[in-house]
């Protein structure tokens, strides 16, 4: 992530997938009780389609969506990267570019440090 794009204060939504919808509770709590995301949202399952090693893979995941700051992304990819069974998992890091300012202002006062 380039720091001089975002600022440390900055919303972020990150997102990532899991193989199975008690992986995915389980990186959801975590990643909300130790304050490093504000919320975390889970989807329901779906395909995913993709090459692997060469080969064409077709996997059933719960997509998860991650919102915290700018100043929390690098422990949130690192803390998800540690709690994932996926050699290679999905970390994707977005700017918010708005939003509602008291929802932000509840975001930034989650995730803290």
């Amino acid at each position: 992530m380039n720091s001089s794009v975002l600022s440390a204060h900055d919303a972020v939504v990150i997102l990532s997938n899991a193989p199975d919808m008690l992986l995915a509770k389980r990186i959801a709590h975590v990643l909300v009780e130790e304050q490093l995301a504000a919320c975390v949202n889970l989807g329901a399952p779906g395909l995913s389609m993709y090459m692997w090693q060469g080969e064409l893979e077709g996997t059933e995941e719960v997509p998860m969506t991650i919102k915290t700051t700018g100043a929390r992304a690098q422990a949130v990819m690192e803390r998800l990267m540690a709690l994932h069974p996926y050699e290679v998992p999905e970390v994707l890091v977005l700017p918010v570019l708005g939003g509602s300012a008291g929802y932000l202002e509840w975001l930034r006062a989650q995730v803290q440090v």
